[in-house]
């Protein structure tokens, strides 16, 4: 917390925002503003409720903190960025940037807000780095009234979700944190402003496509669909190699490279399903010839920002906030961040696992602290306090109180009563 507490320029906001991350990080059901007011042992949720919507703070220097605490601790020259979105489901209609659209959090369309977030990976860890808040063109960008009740900055307007990435990369790069490459899926692989926005940073990157992308191949002079180039491929040209350790063990592929375009540090790599033989195609590049074994590692990796979707919410809360408004958002997201961030760090304290992959295979001895563990722990702990039966009866009556007033006005306005 000796991170972000000189963003604060009180005590109160300091004290609260250290709440909130504890909070997030405690073995609590829901991690909203009344939850975690009542675990830190305020009397009411106001001076978190306030920290998130009217204190005087930057959440984005917050996040530079946070990033300044990863990149000490996960840096990795040959660290990968990886953008991706993920869906918060909402019933309302007034919380910023929400509106009926896919989701695969949900794997439908659903009333949701979407947000692109950059995720790192390197050799120590990984964990999220920044965020940004996806805007529907017509239904937030060119409704005033919407964006002036949800407090959306005037200069923000309407951005795609690559361009969201690009801006993402762009600030990371800037900020000095150590990364060789940009793995990401089909959304981001298909937009060539992206992909050019990647290069001109100096970048690698390994980028999911689609089997009906066409490539140009024989130095530029053929183009040819991603899957057609598959089909022609010798059984000589395919290599079976692992794309990471995973849950259950060994990823195992067969992988094949081709040079596209005329550069000859372009590339189509290809993965075969040993069993089921499904493909999947990526856009590679890097600045300068790369072999294969490393355009394997950075397709591997994009699995890691899935990973942190599923711990930050799981572990750190991030899809459990109440707030409707465009800085309560970007606060609270800040506040998780950080709370993730504390788990991957304490993740880097344990000696390193044997490189052997079959070892597992053989040996009983325990796993590696994961996230999950590591929170429980912390509660265990150092979270963990006697219990004061008193407050506990103040909060049961303080929101059966609260509860009531909810209930009156939704009787109030169903029959048409005068309000009291």
């Amino acid at each position: 917390m000796q991170r972000i507490a000189g963003r604060f320029t009180r005590r109160e906001p300091r004290l609260a925002a250290r709440a909130i991350v504890t909070g997030l990080l405690s073995q609590a059901e829901r991690k909203t503003c009344w939850q975690l007011a009542e675990q830190a042992g305020y009397r009411q949720p106001a001076p978190l409720q306030r920290l998130l919507r009217t204190a005087v703070w930057d959440a984005e220097q917050a996040v530079s903190d946070v990033q300044g605490l990863l990149v000490e601790r996960l840096g990795d020259p040959q660290g990968v960025l990886i953008p991706d979105e993920t869906g918060f489901v909402k019933k309302g209609t007034t919380s910023v940037g929400v509106q009926r659209q896919y989701t695969g959090t949900a794997g439908r369309i659903e009333n949701s807000q979407v947000a692109v977030f950059l995720a790192y990976t390197g050799a120590g860890g990984r964990a999220l780095l920044d965020r940004r808040l996806y805007l529907p063109e017509q239904a937030w960008c060119a409704a005033a009234s919407r964006r002036i009740s949800a407090g959306v900055p005037d200069e923000v307007g309407f951005v795609t979700k690559p361009r969201l990435a690009l801006d993402m990369i762009d600030a990371a790069v800037r900020a000095g944190v150590p990364a060789g490459w940009v793995a990401g899926d089909e959304v981001y692989g298909a937009d060539p402003d992206l992909r050019a926005g990647i290069r001109a940073r100096g970048l690698g990157y390994v980028l999911a496509i689609g089997c009906n992308r066409r490539v140009t191949v024989n130095d530029g002079r053929t183009r040819i669909r991603a899957d057609e180039v598959a089909a022609r491929l010798a059984a000589g040209c395919w290599q079976r190699m692992s794309a990471g350790i995973g849950a259950k063990g060994p990823r195992d592929y067969d992988w094949a490279q081709v040079v596209i375009g005329t550069r000859g540090n372009e590339y189509l790599l290809i993965r075969r399903h040993p069993e089921t033989g499904e493909l999947a195609f990526y856009l590679c590049w890097s600045p300068r010839r790369v072999p294969l074994a490393t355009l394997v590692r950075v397709a591997g990796s994009r699995w890691a920002v899935e990973e942190c979707f599923q711990s930050a919410k799981n572990e750190a809360g991030l899809d459990h906030y109440q707030v409707r408004g465009w800085t309560g958002w970007h606060r609270f997201t800040a506040l998780a961040m950080l709370a993730l961030a504390i788990l991957a760090v304490c993740a880097t304290t344990q000696p390193a696992e044997p490189a052997d992959p079959t070892r597992p295979a053989r040996s009983r001895a325990p796993i590696r602290l994961t996230l999950p563990e590591i929170r429980r722990l912390l509660n265990t702990l150092t979270f963990t306090a006697a219990p004061d039966v008193g407050h506990a009866l103040h909060w049961s009556a303080w929101r059966r109180t609260h509860q009531a007033r909810a209930r009156q006005a939704h009787y109030q306005r169903r029959l048409r009563l005068p309000a009291i």
